[in-house]
């Protein structure tokens, strides 16, 4: 019984005395604190450019469209600057007034049609129709059509005035036994929806549906997160395996039949295939769901293209990487002290996922998605979120995606080339950057 407590302190002591049990305890509060400063630091870095929508009134209520208007300019000149340093800190939402098409559903339709091909070719944000309530007398249904689900702050601030305005002339009017309760406690209706689309094989206009608003939010969140888990999946046993073959000695065999290089692009190759069947067989299992479920346009043939591609190059750049610490290490304890850049690289895109799906043409999410090693999954939120991106952008993200992987590959053979008969004492940083730039 001795024995065994003697080696049971020996064993704890010798933990709790490494780095890597200090930097074990202290990752996860890292983590999540970095991702809540990121979030606090960035909470004020938006989009400032004027926000332009349409707004057509089917009741030809003037009173009603115009307290609109004035309360969006008085929003614009309150709420979009900072008072004290005069300095814009929000978007202005400027609303353009245009008349109804017709009364009939026929022309109504076609209104909407086109206002939809003009808020998809970027000319406005969305469009509000005012409509008269078929359910409940003096109540007023508010309709918003947009492809931008996350932006809701026109529409919200019309349902609000809209219900402030209604409100007021209600309750005059309830005192006189004229309006019903039910318009007086709720004058307005928002229904929120998708774009106006038209069948080409029938020429049929119908309005996106309802599933598709919920599945343009979903989609960007797990198709990081599905990457992020696929870089991991791979990269950590290619890392154990190497750490492993040298401590068996297995790799001083390898070395007599195949030179350092080819033997870690071998291995590099195999996990990158094994990542690609993985997302073979998830992405078919996706692409089957969202044809079940008519949300199939957010996941395109070109999305799926771009996925299998920065896919690939994620997990050779990342891969790369660990694989560089396996062979730097002469047992698994000592990879802890070198992983956790890579980590914190490796992470983070998961502390901006938030503001992916709140903002993801914003400033802080387009400028994080051209640093390489975040690269792949803010680029493939940001091609999954309506209305999609300018073919340059991915195109530029991975011209610099496959620069910095063809860089990390580099690195990672010659210090492979060095590390793998490394026996004894792991490498540290130092000693890695010095294989790298002498060989």
């Amino acid at each position: 019984m001795r024995k065994i407590w003697v080696i049971a302190v020996r064993e704890y002591l010798a933990a709790v005395k490494t780095k890597t049990f200090v930097i074990g305890l202290l990752m996860m509060p890292i983590l999540m604190g970095g991702s809540a400063l990121l979030q606090y630091l960035f909470k004020d870095m938006v989009d400032i450019r004027d926000k332009k929508f349409v707004m057509v009134d089917r009741l030809g209520n003037k009173g009603l469209t115009d307290f609109i208007l004035e309360s969006m300019e008085v929003h614009n000149k309150t709420k979009t600057v900072d008072t004290s340093t005069g300095k814009q800190t929000k978007p202005r939402l400027v609303v353009i007034a245009e008349e109804p098409a017709g009364t009939s559903q026929d022309e109504i339709d076609r209104q909407r049609f086109q206002l939809s091909e003009r808020v998809r070719s970027g000319e406005f944000v969305g469009f509000l129709e005012i409509l008269k309530s078929p359910k409940v007398a003096d109540q007023v249904d508010l309709r918003y059509q947009t492809n931008r689900p996350t932006f809701m702050e026109f529409a919200a601030l019309s349902e609000e005035k809209a219900g402030e305005f209604l409100r007021k002339k209600a309750a005059a009017r309830f005192k006189i036994k004229e309006v019903d309760m039910p318009a007086l406690v709720k004058p307005t209706v928002l229904d929120n929806k998708g774009l106006t689309n038209r069948d080409e094989a029938t020429g049929k206009i119908t309005d996106s549906p309802d599933q598709s608003r919920f599945a343009s939010i979903i989609v960007p969140m797990v198709a990081m997160i599905f990457m992020f888990m696929l870089v991991l999946m791979g990269a950590t046993p290619l890392m154990q395996g190497v750490v492993e073959e040298k401590t068996a000695r297995i790799a001083e065999v390898l070395l007599g039949s195949a030179r350092p290089f080819e033997i870690m692009m071998g291995k590099l190759l195999g996990m990158v295939a094994v990542t690609l069947t993985v997302s073979a067989v998830y992405l078919s299992g996706a692409i089957w769901a969202a044809q079940r479920f008519e949300v199939a346009e957010y996941i395109s043939v070109d999305f799926v293209l771009w996925f299998i591609l920065f896919q690939s190059l994620a997990a050779l750049m990342f891969g790369s990487l660990f694989i560089a610490i396996g062979a730097a290490c002469t047992e698994m304890r000592e990879t802890q002290n070198l992983m956790w850049p890579v980590m914190l690289l490796a992470c983070l895109p998961m502390f901006l996922i938030g503001t992916v799906i709140r903002d993801p043409h914003g400033p802080v999410v387009r400028g994080f998605s051209f640093f390489p090693f975040a690269t792949p999954s803010l680029m493939i939120g940001r091609i999954s979120a309506p209305p999609g991106l300018p073919w340059w952008e991915p195109v530029l993200a991975m011209a610099l995606v496959l620069a910095t992987t063809v860089f990390c590959v580099y690195c990672a053979g010659r210090i492979f080339r060095v590390g793998i008969l490394l026996q004894g004492k792991g490498a540290n940083l130092k000693e890695m950057f010095r294989w790298v730039i002498r060989g």
